[in-house]
């Protein structure tokens, strides 16, 4: 495939690596300095921007009849806009707070989780995530992911960062340097306590990811989520 990187930073240049070594061609690198796209020779984008910046690139990309998958936080404001021109244009989507195969199965493993945990009262749930200190934005996406499925499942009604009242769920952002990412989810009583964690190695698990949402998505109109790329249910 030929594919376009929207965001050639630490991430844009691994998923490149990862694409390359499953025989893909690079044909375009979208940064902050570029002014001409040829979207004719682009077969699929990934975006990891900013969240300035991502908007656009996805806007682009479907008025171009370009499939995009993105990973950029902090522009979901502009989501249900996005969906409205994907489907108007009959083009592909895909966003994800986190592309990583394992992360993934987390995500899965917390709703489960929630939905067990709804009628026991006498614990509380908190989220913590880690990131390096380049990371922009805070909470990382994949904790308000994680936070939205608890609620979907239980009866809380919101997150909020740091101090939470009773009915919200207390996320803590931590950020360290050289952590590529580490999310756990704690249910706490006074008599003990329920843990699942995920602890990113490096950012390999996250290209591979995306690499493969890009795989699949060609040839597909929709958007979809990474349960469709995985087929988990």
């Amino acid at each position: 495939m030929n594919i376009a990187l929207f965001g050639y930073g630490k991430m844009g240049k691994m998923i490149e690596q990862t694409a390359l070594k499953r025989g893909h061609s690079i044909v375009a690198k979208v940064d902050i300095d570029t002014t001409e796209i040829d979207f004719s020779i682009i077969d699929v984008a990934i975006d990891f921007s900013t969240p300035d910046a991502a908007y656009e690139n996805i806007k682009g990309c479907l008025e171009h009849n370009v499939p995009i998958i993105s990973g950029t936080t902090g522009w979901l404001n502009k989501f249900d806009e996005i969906v409205a021109l994907c489907n108007e244009k009959n083009g592909g989507f895909i966003y994800a707070s986190n592309y990583s195969l394992g992360v993934n199965v987390f995500f899965e493993l917390n709703a489960y989780l929630a939905k067990m945990m709804k009628n026991l009262k006498q614990y509380n749930v908190s989220i913590e995530e880690i990131h390096h200190t380049q990371k922009l934005d805070a909470p990382s996406g994949t904790a308000i992911t994680l936070a939205e499925d608890i609620i979907t499942n239980t009866n809380y009604s919101t997150w909020k960062l740091e101090q939470a009242h009773d009915d919200e769920i207390p996320i803590i952002a931590k950020r360290i340097a050289n952590v590529p990412g580490t999310h756990t989810v704690s249910y706490d009583s006074n008599v003990d306590s329920i843990e699942i964690k995920h602890t990113a190695h490096n950012r390999e698990g996250f290209a591979l990811g995306a690499v493969a949402a890009a795989e699949w998505i060609v040839g597909k109109a929709g958007v979809f989520t990474m349960k469709d790329v995985l087929n988990l249910g």
